[in-house]
């Protein structure tokens, strides 16, 4: 696979630590969320998860579209639910994503059509796939 980009981040401290990419475009404090026992002040990377897959997966519909030519309206959106808890397994910790799709002007079947095959193209669906549950849903 040739690499036309790769992004550099450094953490430190881990999920009580801070976070920050090496053009300084992302400089942030991280938290863990109340939920989990921490003050939740700063950003946890469930968060950070949510902002990245949401971006990449409406890209990756909007792609799609564009090759079916199904115009996405600009107040398209998608809005990713990451949860986090224990494993089944007793051995660490697992993630659980839910994507929310608004296509409006989209009829359903349409949008379910172009979003199965957005899963093709997203990174974030393909390095996911098979490691944990993803379900989308048409909004």
């Amino acid at each position: 696979m040739p690499i036309v980009y790769t992004a550099h981040a450094t953490s430190t401290g881990g999920r009580d630590g801070h976070g920050k990419t090496d053009d300084g475009k992302l400089d942030l404090n991280l938290s863990l969320p109340k939920e989990m026992g921490g003050d939740g002040k700063g950003v946890n990377p469930e968060q950070l998860f949510a902002v990245g897959y949401s971006a990449c997966y409406l890209g990756a519909v909007k792609f799609v579209a564009g090759k079916e030519k199904v115009t996405i309206a600009p107040d398209s959106s998608v809005t990713a639910h990451v949860g986090v808890g224990p494993r089944e397994d007793g051995g660490g910790f697992g993630l659980e994503v839910t994507l929310d799709v608004k296509l409006p002007g989209v009829s359903k079947a349409q949008a379910e059509d172009i979003t199965t095959k957005a899963h093709v193209v997203c990174p974030y669906s393909h390095a996911t796939k098979g490691n944990i549950k993803v379900t989308t849903r048409i909004v």
